[in-house]
């Protein structure tokens, strides 16, 4: 029998009482390693932005659709307003060699200042889609506005996306098609300001009632 963690344990009336800064760093990291996206739009009159994002998911595959959540719009939100305007965004991946000018993205530039220049990361252009890529991330993807949701508990805003075309390191894609994204150097984060190597541990078959876990073969 597994052995019992010691927990420290906080009420909802805890929760309520924290000091402002102290729940939201705490809330903030306990959904556990969330993915890093690097969000590439442009403005209608042409000018690229770019925002670290670390609420992108995962909504289907049949069609290809990718959701990403923005928070209450206390303040400009070039990003969200940059979407809905030219109907397009990009995705890309963080790696370590780049994610501290990635997270510099998060400062609250002037809408007239582009954060590819600010934070010296190097757009990439293709035909098929109007908005930038990061040209240094391993794993870029292309999506086409098609939902936008609001989350009334708290003013949150959801945007679906579709896929419309993917850029991928070279040899990340295995015969199943799985992506290597330890190889690819992706890494991940916690909260607002922690960043974290990946590493691949295994992959285990698909799970059924009647066979015990066994690893991928």
């Amino acid at each position: 029998m597994a052995k019992t963690i010691p927990v420290d344990i906080f009420t909802g009336a805890d929760i309520t009482n924290m000091e402002r800064e102290y729940r939201r760093t705490l809330i903030n990291g306990l959904s556990g390693f969330k993915s890093l996206n690097l969000a590439g739009t442009i403005s209608p009159g042409g000018r690229p932005n770019l925002a670290i994002m670390n609420s992108v998911l995962h909504i289907g595959a049949d069609p290809p659709l990718m959701g990403l959540v923005f928070r209450p719009a206390v303040t400009e939100r070039h990003t969200l307003e940059n979407i809905l305007a030219t109907r397009c965004f990009t995705l890309n991946h963080v790696t370590e060699a780049i994610y501290a000018a990635a997270h510099q993205t998060s400062a609250r530039y002037p809408e007239e200042v582009s954060e590819f220049e600010a934070v010296g990361l190097t757009p990439y252009w293709t035909e098929g889609m109007p908005a930038p890529y990061v040209a240094a991330s391993p794993v870029r993807i292309g999506l086409i506005f098609r939902e936008r949701h609001f989350i009334t508990t708290n003013a949150t805003v959801m945007i679906i996306g579709q896929i419309a075309e993917i850029h991928l390191q070279a040899g990340i894609v295995g015969p199943d098609g799985f992506p290597d994204l330890a190889a690819a150097g992706s890494i991940t984060g916690s909260g607002l300001d922690a960043y974290y190597r990946t590493e691949l541990i295994g992959r285990m078959a698909y799970a059924k009632p009647d066979l015990p876990p066994r690893p991928l073969t």
